[in-house]
C-alpha cells in the first residue's frame, strides 16, 4: 500500500494492524466516492496543536483569551481549565464520571462569556487577532473533499461560531461543509445572550447530540468512513451512521504521547504522532478519490 501511499512512510505513522488497513483503503477506493464522507473533530485534528514550540488556541481558548473578555473571565475561565481538564484527561476515571462533570464545566464556561456581552460583529476580528492555525495541507484536504462532493461533517465541542470564522478565513468553508457544534445565540442587537443546545461535550460526541438533525439519514448511501480524531471521545462521533461499511479512523496524538500510545492504537486504525500536517490523510485521499 505504500506504494500507492507513500504518506503512510513517514515516520509519525504508527499502525498496529496494517494488513486491516490496507483492507480498508483498498475497499474505500473500490467502492468510490459515491459512497464515502468524512467526519471530523475540530480542534487539533483540522487545527494545529502547536507551533514553533508554543500550543496554538483552540475555538474556546481563541475566545476565552480574546480581548472582549475582562480581565475577571479570563481569570474564571482559566481556573475551570484546571479545575476540570485534568478530570476530562484522567486515565483513571470513567467515562460515567467525567459526563456529568464535563457539563458542568462547559455550562459554567458559557455562563462566564455571556456575561461578557460579546458582540456578534466581534468575532471576525477576535479570529483574525488570533494564533489559530490549520494544519499544514489544510487546502488541499478541503479542496479534494469539496471537487469530488464528499461530505464533510465537522463535529466539535468547541464554538460553533469561532471554528465557522477560522474555515471562513481560510477560504475554505465550501458547500459540503457541516458543521455541529457550540452555537452562541444572540439578540436582536447582536449581544450573546445564551448558547443554543444541545451542549456538545469531550464525551457525548454521538448520536444523542444529532437527534431530529437527520444529517446522517440524509446521507445514506454514504456508506464508508474516514473519521479524524484527536481524542477518545472523537471515537463514537459515527455512531449516528445507517449502515456502516467501512471505517478507517485516523488519530492524531498530539501530546503525551510514550503514555498514551498503547490507548490510542488499540483505538485508532492510523495514529499520527506529533504531526502537525493533514499529509497521510491528503495521500490517502489522493489514492481513493483518484480516477
Amino acid at each position: 500500500l505504500c506504494l500507492q501511499v507513500p504518506e503512510l512512510e513517514k515516520a509519525t505513522v504508527r499502525i498496529r494492524q496494517p494488513e486491516r488497513v490496507r483492507e480498508i483503503i483498498r475497499s474505500l477506493r473500490e467502492q468510490g466516492v459515491a459512497k464515502l464522507q468524512v467526519i471530523s473533530d475540530f480542534d487539533m485534528t483540522l487545527s494545529r496543536f502547536g507551533c514553533n514550540g508554543r500550543r496554538c488556541p483552540t475555538s474556546h481558548n481563541i475566545l476565552d483569551t480574546s480581548r472582549v473578555i475582562s480581565e475577571d473571565g479570563k481569570k474564571k475561565l482559566k481556573d475551570l481549565l484546571h479545575y476540570y481538564y485534568p478530570i476530562e484527561i484522567d486515565p483513571n476515571r470513567t467515562l460515567e464520571e467525567k459526563r456529568p462533570l464535563m457539563v458542568e464545566w462547559w455550562t459554567k464556561a458559557h455562563e462566564l462569556l455571556v456575561q461578557q456581552k460579546i458582540h456578534k460583529s466581534d468575532i471576525a476580528q477576535i479570529v483574525r487577532e488570533s494564533e489559530a492555525m490549520l494544519r499544514d495541507g489544510f487546502k488541499e484536504f478541503f479542496d479534494q473533499l469539496h471537487k469530488n462532493k464528499v461530505p464533510l461533517f465537522i463535529f466539535s465541542a468547541g464554538v460553533g461560531d469561532i471554528l465557522e470564522e477560522i474555515i471562513r478565513q481560510a477560504n475554505v468553508f465550501y458547500s459540503n461543509v457541516n458543521v455541529v457544534s457550540n452555537y452562541m445565540g444572540f439578540s436582536d442587537d447582536g449581544v450573546l445572550t445564551h448558547f443554543k443546545g444541545p451542549l456538545i461535550h469531550t464525551y457525548n460526541k454521538n448520536n444523542t447530540v444529532l437527534q431530529g438533525t437527520g444529517y446522517f439519514q440524509q446521507l445514506s448511501t454514504r456508506t464508508n468512513i474516514i473519521l479524524l480524531g484527536d481524542s477518545m471521545g472523537d471515537l463514537t462521533m459515527a455512531d449516528g451512521v445507517p449502515s456502516v461499511e467501512n471505517i478507517l479512523k485516523i488519530g492524531f496524538l498530539n501530546d503525551k504521547v510514550e503514555e498514551r500510545r498503547g490507548k490510542y492504537l488499540d483505538s485508532y486504525d492510523i495514529v499520527l504522532e506529533s504531526d502537525e500536517t493533514l499529509e497521510v490523510v491528503n495521500g490517502i485521499l489522493r489514492y481513493i478519490l483518484a480516477e
